[in-house]
């Protein structure tokens, strides 16, 4: 169990209309522990990111970060989405502000920083992201991979607790993935607690310290990488595996 939680659910359960999407989810993150979440399309793996982030609600249970329960709505929450920063499947960049405004943006209204110490400091994220060349930039003219780079430097800017993953390499051409896992082990190296739902099964085993295997609204299996990849105890695991893995 992690010594310290930061990200703790207990018995969450969330429908839509009928459809039961998470059903009595227990799940604990620790400071400094990256873990991803993998499964079937439909599993339930994006509404338990989202939910994390309160962007989804739940029916019952509780989600708690850092000990204090997610907040209902207004600036509590606002507060709660500036501690726990989230990165899409899409970018979500203003289009029409340069790749330094869009990392300084929320520093300002947010956290109240000045222009001028946002912008130092977007601009030393945008380096460590590898794009400081990129500020002046809108966001059309830059790659799919390069835009996921400034989204997670813009979230980063935050000083989040932690950082939730939608499926962030998705939308991307395969030739671009690489460069956006790559930050993300950066991060996983630096202790960032991460919550990562994605289909890269090779950052999985890489990058994770836990490997949370979703079907059907559960938590199946949530194991060490080496312990679910090389000997996963359920069907649903070895079917899921089986079929990606022959790839």
């Amino acid at each position: 169990m992690a010594v310290d939680p930061l990200i703790e659910l207990r018995d969450v359960n969330k429908y839509y209309g009928e459809l039961h999407v998470l059903q009595d989810i227990n799940l604990t993150v620790g400071k400094g522990e990256v873990v991803v979440v993998i499964g079937p399309s439909g599993s339930g793996k994006s509404t338990l990111c989202r939910a994390i982030n309160r962007l989804e609600t739940i029916e019952s249970g509780t989600i708690q970060l850092d000990g204090q329960p997610l907040p209902e709505e207004g600036k509590a929450l606002a507060k709660l989405r500036a501690e726990v920063g989230m990165v899409f499947q899409s970018f979500n960049l203003f289009a029409h502000k340069t790749v330094l405004q869009n990392v300084s943006l929320a520093q300002v209204k947010v956290r109240k920083r000045k222009r001028e110490d946002a912008d130092k400091r977007s601009l030393e994220l945008l380096d460590r992201v590898g794009l400081a060349s990129q500020a002046p930039k809108y966001p059309a003219q830059l790659s799919g991979g390069q835009q996921q780079r400034v989204a997670i430097a813009r979230a980063l800017a935050m000083e989040p607790k932690a950082l939730l993953f939608d499926e962030p390499t998705s939308a991307l051409d395969p030739e671009m993935i690489n460069e956006v896992l790559e930050v993300m082990r950066q991060l996983a190296h630096d202790g960032m607690t991460m919550v990562v739902v994605t289909h890269e099964m090779g950052f999985a085993r890489s990058a994770a310290n836990r490997v949370v295997f979703m079907a059907d609204g559960r938590i199946v299996e949530d194991r060490t990488p080496e312990e679910f990849f090389t000997n996963p105890r359920t069907d649903r695991a070895k079917d899921f595996l089986s079929k990606i893995l022959k790839h």
